[in-house]
């Protein structure tokens, strides 16, 4: 959060940013950072994607950086307007959004796989099955470099492809 002086505060985010956030619009909160009042910030129900919470509130005060509205650094990415952001229970994830199309069948492609993956396990077919996991032993013992994915591919069941 910026101040007039253009220097931005650290740790700011809590329930007033979030509340602010939802009444404009925003579908959500990342911030490469912590954030506080984390029972409050459930009760709102606006994701907030963050590295962890802390009890206090701002600890010091940087320089904004040149730019600083037009795009944002989240840990070595740097996230900007033509970008999506997408977050679930296991993170966030940063993508250019004039080749989300693709993106997201290949992730359909990887979900549908480990579903049907899935469905056989709770069928009774353990995974290793599926995969000739023995096979790939065998095959390893003849081949050292033979790698875990190429197998995978040989048999058909690459899930990230």
């Amino acid at each position: 959060m910026a101040d007039n002086s253009g220097r931005t505060d650290e740790s700011c985010v809590g329930d007033l940013v979030a509340l602010e956030a939802q009444a404009a619009g925003l579908g959500g909160i990342v911030i490469w950072g912590l954030h506080r009042d984390t029972a409050d910030l459930r009760e709102i129900g606006l994701p907030v994607f963050s590295l962890g919470a802390t009890p206090t509130g701002p600890r010091r005060l940087d320089a904004r950086p040149d730019g600083a509205l037009d795009s944002a650094a989240v840990g070595e990415w740097t996230v900007g307007r033509a970008d999506l952001v997408l977050g679930d229970d296991d993170g966030v994830l940063f993508l250019p959004a004039d080749g989300a199309g693709d993106l997201f069948a290949l992730a359909e492609s990887i979900r549908d796989t480990e579903r049907r993956q899935a469905d056989r396990m709770r069928a009774g077919v353990p995974l290793r099955r599926q995969v000739e996991f023995t096979a790939y032993l065998a095959a390893r013992r003849q081949d050292p470099a033979l790698t875990f994915r190429d197998h995978l591919r040989a048999v058909g069941g690459a899930v990230e492809e």
